[in-house]
C-alpha cells in the first residue's frame, strides 16, 4: 500500500519538468551556511533522473553555492495546491564540475535566459537602477546543482484523514513508513 504513495510522488516530481504549468516546476530550496540560518529561495526544477536526482541551474556566484560548499545538505519543499500534496525532500547537493555537461546544457538555454548567468556583478549585489545591469560577453557563471535525495516526506491533505509518509533511501532502495499527520 505504501508503495502507491511513493509511485505518486515519483510521478508528480517528474511532471514538474515535463508538464507545462505543473506546480512542482518552481520549488523552494533551503540551504544552511556558516551563519547557521536556513536560507530559502525559489528555484526552477530543470531535470529529474530515473533515480530521482533533482537538478537546478544557478549562477556560480550565488550564496547557495557558498552554502553548499560549506554544508551540502539541502532541502526542497514542493506543494501542489490542487492535489493538496506537499513533499519535503532532503539530500546532498553536488555542484557539477563536468565541463562537457555544463557546455551541453548551456547550449540548450534560451538566449534571453542566458542573461541570468552573465551579469557583470554577482546576484544580490546592490545596484542603483534595475534597468542598468551590465552583462559580459565572453564568459558566463552558469552552474548546475544536482541534489541526490535521501529522505522524502509525503503529506496529502484530505478528509477524513490526512496521509503522511516518510521514505528513506538506503542501499539504492526507497523504504517507507506511515507517520501521524
Amino acid at each position: 500500500m505504501i508503495n502507491s504513495f511513493f509511485d505518486e510522488l515519483n510521478s508528480e516530481i517528474k511532471k514538474g519538468v515535463t508538464e507545462h504549468g505543473h506546480p512542482f516546476r518552481f520549488i523552494t530550496m533551503a540551504t544552511v551556511g556558516n551563519e547557521n540560518v536556513a536560507r530559502l529561495r525559489t528555484v526552477v526544477l530543470r531535470e529529474v533522473s530515473e533515480d530521482l536526482r533533482l537538478t537546478i541551474n544557478t549562477d556560480s556566484r550565488t550564496q547557495k553555492i557558498n552554502h553548499i560548499n560549506t554544508n551540502n545538505q539541502v532541502s526542497f519543499l514542493l506543494y501542489h495546491p490542487e492535489k493538496m500534496l506537499q513533499l519535503k525532500i532532503e539530500g546532498s547537493a553536488i555542484v557539477v564540475t563536468d565541463k562537457d555537461r555544463l557546455i551541453s546544457t548551456w547550449q540548450t538555454i534560451q538566449t534571453n535566459s542566458k542573461k541570468d548567468y552573465i551579469t557583470n556583478s554577482s546576484p544580490g549585489s546592490p545596484i542603483k537602477n534595475p534597468d542598468h545591469i551590465t552583462y559580459i560577453e565572453k564568459e558566463n557563471y552558469f552552474c548546475i546543482i544536482d541534489v541526490v535525495p535521501t529522505k522524502i516526506e509525503y503529506l496529502k491533505l484530505k478528509r477524513p484523514n490526512h496521509i503522511r509518509a516518510l521514505f528513506e533511501k538506503t542501499d539504492n532502495s526507497w523504504n517507507g513508513e506511515f507517520l501521524v499527520p
